[in-house]
């Protein structure tokens, strides 16, 4: 039975945590189709034991932050919330890089005012890309930002390799937030790299997304066949499968029902088999 606690920042978190993304609207623009809804989603998972809450400013822009604060403030003591920086939206909802370190630093401070912290515990830096800015001058602004107090740990997120490789001697990484999942593990080096240094793990899009219409999760075979099988929803083999592969993964599924919640929060007691084990390693290859 794999552990269901993992230490991030320094403090013990459950495996299963919350994404926020998909609270605002449609395409993570604009206010939640239903409020209180949201609001419910958000107590809920806290009152279910959920302790690492994953948002960014630049979800809605402006929503997800608000949310989270007029549920949850005053936020309970062991409560981790991980929020990114690197990204900014247009009027029309575009997403836009936003990667110089004064943009990072206005970032953190609007965290800051959003959420009503003193200090956001993890702050996830979001490399775009393009590249246009130095990794290096960007990890100077976000080391000055944690001396000073106002992020408690650092992580990088929509890394490469050598990316990874050039943050670890510069800086303890809290930790990586990439994409991946059962049918998308073109980030594979990253996983292995930062399953072998003991560092969080903190796949997004755990269950696909619309963004990567090529490669469905929910729908593959090996999953649908493994959830009939178990008697359980493919949305939970999927998840069940990440904890499977590694002890330093940490989800963060997001959801704006209730129901969905419950479903994800209880995909850590879904004890995957040999057989289902296998059929599932093969589905990225299909």
């Amino acid at each position: 039975m794999e552990s269901t606690t993992y230490t991030l920042a320094g403090r013990s978190v459950g495996r299963v945590g919350f994404g926020a993304m998909q609270l605002p609207g449609k395409g993570v623009f604009g206010p939640p189709a239903d409020r209180d809804d949201a609001l419910a989603v958000l107590r809920r998972a806290v009152d279910a034991g959920v302790n690492h809450v994953d948002t960014a400013q630049f979800y809605g822009p402006d929503v997800a932050n608000e949310l989270i604060r007029a549920a949850l403030h005053p936020y309970p003591k062991d409560l981790i919330i991980v929020s990114k920086v690197g990204a900014r939206r247009d009027d029309t909802g575009a997403w836009l890089p936003a990667q110089r370190p004064e943009q990072l630093r206005s970032a953190v401070e609007d965290n800051l005012r959003s959420l009503g912290l003193e200090q956001v515990p993890v702050v996830n830096l979001r490399r775009h890309e393009a590249g246009e800015v130095g990794l290096d001058d960007q990890l100077d602004e976000m080391i000055a930002m944690r001396e000073e107090g106002l992020i408690g740990g650092i992580g990088i997120s929509s890394v490469s390799l050598d990316e990874y490789q050039q943050t670890r001697p510069r800086t303890e990484v809290a930790c990586v937030q990439n994409a991946f999942n059962i049918a998308d593990r073109s980030g594979q080096d990253v996983f292995e790299a930062a399953r072998e240094d003991g560092v969080p793990f903190v796949p997004f899009f755990p269950l696909g997304s619309a963004f990567m219409p090529d490669k469905p999760v929910l729908s593959a075979p090996a999953v649908r066949d493994t959830a009939g099988r178990l008697g359980v929803a493919p949305a939970q083999v999927a998840l069940a499968w990440l904890l499977a592969i590694a002890p330093n993964v940490l989800l963060i599924p997001g959801t704006s029902s209730l129901s969905h919640l419950e479903e994800n929060l209880a995909a850590s007691q879904v004890a995957l088999d040999e057989e289902a084990m296998a059929d599932l390693d093969l589905v990225a290859a299909a």
